[in-house]
């Protein structure tokens, strides 16, 4: 056992718990992930393990110190990449040493780790982070870099247990590799957190954080997505029976009472024929009465059941469905050309980004995969066929066409608005009101969310509501452009967004280094830029 979890409790400052009855234990070498919605906590269950968060409750027991690759950086900001990696007291230590300071203290610090600095110059050289100094600051270093710095303090430390919190965001394509085979190929007991689908797939156990509790499934990701889908598809067909048996039920109780009504009419016109005393008319009439209530109880009781089976069924049942995406087709001819572009470089002074300049087209249908990594100039490339640069080189021909540039930040929706002010700049169509607000509930935004600011939202919310409000505008462009869509996401977002442009019939324009949704999305070409020059392949 290295990780032990018993009865956890995370409760926030407003009274309000985060998750509890949080049970788990995860064995020496075992590798897990760890899933769950936006917002479900695995960020805080994962600080709680590594010690830098207290639980509200519960317990937890670590074999070992686990080792933090974290999400965020700016609490590390203020320190060096030796002090990050918590090497600086022994780097220190041995400096002093060979310097001739032979203390005690000195020799105490080391504690007999001599190649302590040698191990990690070479462990940031493995992550190309070989122009790195150990006394760099860390507030001086890209969000890659930071990752790169933590991912490298794992051969420095080789740790027994190992936490990672969605530790690609910031990496490309070449530097994903590396960890996706230390992964594969690694000893150490493994609890990530991650919407890289890729890396997921190399986990060979999922466990899903809810709010109640933690649920293994013992396979990958694909595995545990088939499982949500056929419980998904068990929950659904439970639901419709329920809905059955209620309408059948509702009908059943009309019926009877509508026989029992004419039943009751009838006995009084017999009871007035036979002579039938109105005292004795009216005991068989209060008779009737009670005997109706009380079928009335009876058929009134099956009916709440029913609702009450089916309102915690439609509650238990994700909303995913309801967020299906539909575009329409763009109006461009497939393969109409839309971007030519001829012996393009850009640069600064008299240096040029690219070694040898490029040449291709963008044709109405193609999905184009824009890769490299990172600084070799994707994001410059994309903003050149935009033409918000111009190039030092070459030229760039643009037919005339719409497009929806979606970057990270899901920049598109602006923080200044409302949510409900959000999609009324997109109703270009002037539908009413109550239109808006029942695509906004579709979109999971409900009636506590329209007066929320923009800028208060999270990446995933973001991509629902410029889905919501290009449904809205119904106004599907002819190209998209895609800048590291997923990076940020929730895998519940992703598969929203992967979901929404599979099923789109127009042009795409990606940037990512999530492979995954490269290939989900179904990109038929790509533009490779290396430092040797691009490579162009259809």
């Amino acid at each position: 056992m290295c990780i032990s979890v018993h009865q956890l409790c995370y409760v926030h400052a407003d009274k309000e718990p985060l998750f509890q009855n949080i049970n788990l234990t995860v064995n020496k070498g075992q590798r897990l992930a760890l899933v769950g919605n936006n917002g479900s906590g695995k960020s805080t269950l994962l600080r709680i393990l590594e010690g830098s968060l207290k639980a509200s409750s519960g317990e937890v027991v670590c074999a070992s110190r686990p080792y933090y690759v974290p999400q965020h950086f700016g609490q590390f900001d203020h320190l060096t990449v030796a002090e990050a990696l918590r090497v600086d007291g022994s780097i220190k230590a041995l400096h002093a040493i060979l310097a001739g300071d032979a203390s005690v203290e000195n020799f105490t610090r080391l504690n007999d780790d001599w190649s302590v600095e040698e191990r990690c110059l070479s462990a940031l050289a493995f992550w190309d982070l070989g122009h790195l100094q150990l006394s760099q600051p860390m507030h001086s270093l890209s969000g890659g870099e930071k990752t790169k710095v933590f991912l490298s303090g794992i051969s420095v430390h080789t740790p027994e247990i190992i936490l990672m919190d969605e530790p690609t965001n910031h990496l490309d394509i070449s530097s994903r590799d590396k960890l996706y085979e230390m992964v594969r190929t690694g000893r150490s007991t493994l609890l990530i957190v991650s919407h890289d689908r890729t890396l997921l797939n190399l986990l060979p156990g999922i466990c899903e954080l809810e709010r109640n509790g933690v649920t293994l499934y013992g396979g990958n990701y694909d595995f545990y997505r088939e499982q949500k889908e056929l419980a998904l598809t068990a929950l659904q067909n439970q639901l419709d029976e329920k809905e059955k048996e209620l309408r059948l039920a509702r009908k059943v109780a009309r019926e009877t009472l509508e026989r029992k009504n004419k039943a009751n009419a009838h006995s009084d016109k017999t009871s007035f024929k036979k002579g039938i005393s109105r005292m004795a008319v009216n005991t068989l009439k209060d008779k009737a009465e009670k005997s109706t209530v009380r079928l009335n109880d009876v058929h009134e009781e099956k009916i709440v059941s029913l609702q009450s089976s089916v309102a915690e069924l439609q509650n238990t049942i994700p909303d995913m469905r309801a967020l299906q995406t539909n575009f329409n087709s763009s109006a461009l001819h497939t393969g109409k050309i839309l971007i030519t572009a001829e012996q393009v470089n850009f640069g600064y002074s008299s240096s040029c980004l690219w070694p040898s300049p490029l040449d291709f087209r963008i044709r109405s249908g193609d999905r184009v995969h824009i890769t490299g990594n990172n600084g070799s100039g994707k994001t410059t490339l994309v903003r050149l066929l935009l033409g918000e640069l111009q190039p030092v080189s070459g030229a760039i021909t643009r037919a005339d066409f719409s497009y929806l540039y979606i970057d990270q930040e899901c920049s598109v929706i602006d923080p200044a608005l409302t949510v409900f002010e959000q999609t009324e700049r997109f109703n270009t169509g002037h539908k009413a009101e109550h239109e808006l607000k029942s695509i906004l509930n579709r979109y999971l935004f409900p009636y506590g969310t329209w007066d929320k600011p923009c800028a208060c939202l999270s990446g995933g919310e973001k991509i629902r509501l410029l889905f919501c409000c290009l449904m809205i505008g119904n106004n599907t462009p002819d190209l998209f452009i895609l800048d590291e869509p997923t990076n940020n996401l929730d895998i519940r977002s992703v598969e929203i967004i992967t979901a929404a442009i599979k099923s789109y019939r127009g042009t795409v324009l990606l940037i990512s280094h999530d492979l995954y949704f490269v290939k989900e999305i179904q990109i038929n070409r790509s533009i490779k830029l290396f430092n040797s020059g691009p490579v162009i392949k259809t």
